[in-house]
């Protein structure tokens, strides 16, 4: 027996493995006359075959999931928001050190959303028709997950690139300058200053410029902004398409507490100096340190996701003989998770099995009133009703052809608009807050000079306003983790208007003290209300979707019942076209934020528009319709 248990635990595994990786050794040899290419070439087609995993289990999709599946479904965007962490917190002070004017550099972040607005869309739609045999979402969280990967490496790292392609090193250059320079003013270990292109105002002379080092820092922010939020699209389809819609809120608030949690750890690793710890020499420095460790940190996040559960292919989703015996799994899912069915429920189940084999997205929610009604008028508890909901959009699966979801993008029911409309304010709100905050706190708050000579006291004391603006964006992310817990209780009680519309306000509020008080108190203070609004554009935008999906209606009638849907819409699509609204914010925002900190000549301009944002979106969440959310 002791035995036994020993082969059953870890070291059971641990034999597995083993013997799992001599098998595939000794069949890698077996297959050596297979080239790399080869192997390769016939990995690919296998994925457009077919009959691979047709006869797999799925039954994990048509059951509850615990907190802890739900973690590492949504563990990628964990690994986004690390990166994002790091993107927002030095992407903007590392342009303007190497040249880049304000308005020049507002305008860069427009880059990246000018291909995300109209390319994101596009992207579920085809995720929505992938007819991989891993999936529909997976493909895409990896390929645009490679897109992050790069990013990452180009941002902290262009400087270097354009040294090697020609730039002038201003460590060889200016060394004279700057020892005469430290001679004269008394300065202490002045290092010569490596990454600015524009004339000191202050100390009189011309810097050299970084042509190359502004390219490829410009190539890898536009790569790491753009699938960095694209990532996020399918990441949100993979959770709900692996969940039962009465897991979808859990599951979104879970996605939202690991999105907060990877801002908060992102946001402190850039608050420490990494520049003091061995670390951070060993690796080049404190931005070099941050971007190499999150590297690393994404990888393992999005590998952790994308092995989590199997996706069943769209192939089979369109199978009816599979439908069928898919039924069959729900069942005893629901059986096997605390279902309690009387004896007189189990006569009425085949009965069920006919209708909802034959739901679609566009009358589900009718055969669902039809089942209340009279099916099962005998359990006055409905606690088969759980069978009909789980299965209703995992059932459901009506394909169309890719103009029809690419012609849903243009033409959407009044409640998607109004949806979008609203996502659209608050990312405009947030946007302001995230990608110009730590330089708000840099100039506004500590006043500080970006463009200051390097040793300066003006630059040290941007820098420090640039860390300390970290530990104000860790504790929005943390904030944002902890109202995610909350937040699916809140909407029970509640209800999803109040919340929505609650949470937008109370950001708006806290935004208005944050630009009226410019303290280091007010900065990690009012940065928790930041969290709010995070948590809040992160969570209820999508489940009211997957709520219209999953009732197969996106419309009211005149006395405010719900109105069946005359089209079938794709729920990638959908999600990716809400999602979208980050992009088109950003875009408006890099255009004219600019233009208006010149006009304000001050920094603060970006707290006041994010504070005005944010009341704009609450106004418009106030106009969706919630249906009985």
């Amino acid at each position: 027996m002791e035995k036994l248990q020993e082969y059953q635990g870890f070291s059971g595994r641990l034999h597995q493995w083993r013997d799992n990786f001599k098998e595939r050794f000794h069949n890698d040899n077996e297959e050596n006359t297979l080239n790399l290419f080869e192997k390769a070439k016939n990995t690919a087609l296998g994925q457009l075959k077919g009959n691979i995993s047709g006869n797999e289990d799925y039954s994990h999709v048509y059951r509850y999931k615990t907190r802890a599946e739900l973690v590492r479904v949504s563990a990628a965007v964990m690994g986004i928001e690390f990166s994002y962490a790091a993107e927002t917190a030095f992407v903007s002070p590392t342009l303007l050190k190497i040249g880049v004017e304000h308005q020049h550099m507002t305008l860069v972040w427009a880059l990246s959303p000018l291909v995300g607005f109209f390319l994101c869309p596009i992207l579920g739609s085809f995720s929505d028709r992938c007819k991989l045999n891993m999936g529909r979402r997976r493909p895409f969280i990896i390929l645009l997950s490679i897109g992050v990967f790069l990013g990452l490496i180009l941002v902290p790292n262009g400087e270097n690139l354009g040294y090697w392609l020609g730039d002038v090193d201003p460590h060889l250059q200016l060394t004279a300058i700057n020892t005469t320079y430290n001679a004269s003013h008394n300065f202490v270990n002045l290092v010569p200053h490596r990454a600015s292109a524009s004339t000191s105002e202050d100390k009189g002379f011309s810097k050299t410029s970084h042509p190359w080092g502004i390219f490829f820092t410009v190539l890898g922010t536009v790569l790491l902004d753009f699938d960095a939020d694209a990532c996020q699209s399918p990441s949100r389809a993979y959770l709900l398409d692996v969940c039962i819609p009465e897991d979808h809120a859990k599951g979104l608030s879970t996605f939202t507490i690991m999105a907060g949690l990877g801002g908060f750890f992102g946001y402190s690793m850039g608050a420490l100096n990494w520049d003091e710890t061995e670390i951070g020499r060993r690796l080049g420095g404190h931005v070099k340190a941050v971007f190499t460790i999150i590297t690393f940190i994404f990888l393992a996040c999005v590998s952790f996701t994308i092995t989590s559960f199997k996706e069943i292919p769209l192939w089979l989703l369109t199978n009816p003989k599979y439908k069928t015996s898919s039924q069959d799994q729900q069942h005893k899912s629901c059986l096997n998770y605390g279902t309690i069915i009387n004896d007189d429920s189990n006569k009425n189940i085949e009965t069920v099995d006919e209708a909802v084999v034959s739901v679609t997205s566009d009358n589900y929610y009718n055969i669902q009133e039809n089942v209340d009604e009279t099916t099962f008028t005998d359990n006055p508890d409905n606690t088969v009703e759980t069978v009909i909901d789980s299965t209703g959009p995992q059932e459901g699966v009506e394909i169309e052809s890719l103009t029809h979801y690419l012609l849903s993008i243009i033409h959407m029911p009044y409640s998607l608009r109004i949806v979008c409309l609203t996502n659209l304010f608050c990312w405009m709100s947030h946007v302001c807050y995230s990608l110009y905050f730590t330089d708000f706190v840099g100039e506004a708050v500590f006043n500080g000079d970006p463009k200051a000579i390097e040793g300066s006291v003006s630059q040290q004391k941007y820098e420090e306003g640039v860390r300390f603006g970290c530990w104000g964006m860790a504790m929005y992310s943390l904030s944002c983790a902890c109202y995610s817990l909350v937040i699916d209780k809140l909407i029970q009680r509640f209800k999803a208007k109040t919340v929505y519309v609650g949470g937008l306000l109370f950001y708006c509020t806290g935004m208005t003290l944050m630009a009226l008080t410019r303290a280091k108190s007010s900065v990690i203070i009012f940065s928790w209300t930041a969290g709010v609004m995070y948590s809040t554009l992160f969570t209820m935008p999508y489940l009211l979707i997957a709520h219209y999906h999953s009732i197969g209606t996106f419309e009211v009638d005149g006395g405010g019942l719900a109105k069946l849907g005359s089209g079938v819409r794709g729920l990638g699509t959908d999600v990716a076209i809400v999602s979208s609204m980050v992009f088109l914010a950003q875009f408006i925002l890099s255009m004219c934020m600019g233009m208006i900190v010149k006009i304000s000549g001050t920094t603060t301009a970006v707290i006041s528009t994010a504070s005005f944002l944010s009341f704009c979106g609450a106004l418009s969440a106030t106009k969706i319709i919630y249906l009985d959310l």
